[in-house]
This record gives C-alpha cells, structure tokens and sequence, in this order.
C-alpha cells in the first residue's frame, strides 16, 4: 500500500513538473524525446536481415520523426504566453548617456562671418586687408556656428531594454530617466515605464 502511494506522488509530481514548464523547455524536452525514438527506431531497422526491408524500415522511421517535429514545432508555436508574462515587460540591460549636438542657425553663421570680417580687416593693408576681411568672414562664419551647436547641445539619455522573449529595444531620452541596469520596465505604447 505504501508503494502505490508513493508511486502516485511520483506520478502527481512529474505532472506538476510538466505544468511548470515554458513551452519552450517543453518542445526542447520533446525534441530529446523523438530523437532518441528515432534513433532506437534506426537501430532496430539496422537489424533487418535484407536491405530493401532495411531502407524501408528506415524510411518509415525518418518519416515518424518528421511527423512528430512537425508537430511538436506546431504544438510550441500555438502555445499560448505563460499566464501572467508581459510580452512588453523587460529588464534594462544598460542606460548611456551621450552629448547631442545643437542645431546652429543663420544668427550664429552671420555674427561669427561680421566678427570674423571685422578682425580680418584691422590685418595688414590695401589687397592683402581685402584677402584677410574675407577670410576672417568665412572663418568666423564657421567658427560663429560651431560655438552656437555647442551651446544649444543637449545630453541624450538612451535606455537599452532586452524583453522576456528575447528581443531589445533603445529607447531615448531628453532627461534622466533614473533608470538603472537591472531595472524590471514596461513599454507602455511607446512610454517606458518602471514595472
């Protein structure tokens, strides 16, 4: 009597065990499982005395593997997500943080050309203060607009995601999103969020 209740403990835990499982573990458990039929079913059709009954036997067994793949690949892509799983829920894997460079404007292209052009004009005299006015323009136009993109540059904060299925995403900030690595996040229609 003691055996058999043991045995039905043995039997209620195994079931729990296969309940427990992600679709995932459940078709690789399968997968193992047809494998090792088929290669059982090989080694008895190695066996067959003649070598027509041999190639059909093997046949026959290449065909039941191909049968129950396909249908365990069927089973695994059917399976619905494990009750409580969030496809937009994930873990933020890194937060970096990086330097945007501003847009320069026409304000910043004229007054560096007007500075440039007046510092060239007070260099040498007659032809060469002409050359010089319209150098000092052209580097002072270039110098006007790299020092107006670093004043209007920003910090950009890029978020990157992995999912629970497996897939990533970046997602970018113009604030500090006080997001750290390891953070469990949802992407709410496009809005990442702390879970």
């Amino acid at each position: 009597m003691n055996r058999s209740i043991l045995m039905a403990l043995a039997l209620a835990g195994l079931a729990t065990a296969a309940q427990a499982q992600t679709p995932k573990e459940h078709f690789n458990a399968e997968s193992k499982r047809i494998a090792t039929r088929y290669a059982e079913d090989k080694k008895l059709c190695s066996e067959e005395s003649e070598s027509a009954a041999r190639m059909q036997c093997t046949r026959d067994a290449k065909s039941e593997y191909d049968k129950s793949m396909a249908l365990a690949k069927a089973q695994l892509k059917a399976s619905p997500a494990k009750p409580g799983s969030c496809m937009e829920c994930g873990k933020v894997t890194s937060v970096v943080v990086t330097d945007k460079a501003g847009e320069g404007s026409a304000l910043g292209l004229i007054a560096g050309g007007v500075a440039g052009a007046l510092l060239g004009n007070q260099v040498g005299s007659g032809h060469g203060r002409e050359l010089a006015t319209v150098a000092g323009a052209a580097g002072g136009a270039y110098a006007g607009k790299k020092i107006e993109e670093n004043a209007k540059s920003t910090k950009q904060w890029t978020v990157h995601v992995q999912y629970e299925d497996g897939k990533q995403a970046s997602f970018n900030f113009d604030h500090d999103p006080r997001m750290l690595s390891g953070d469990r996040v949802r992407n709410d229609n496009g809005n990442l969020v702390r879970n």
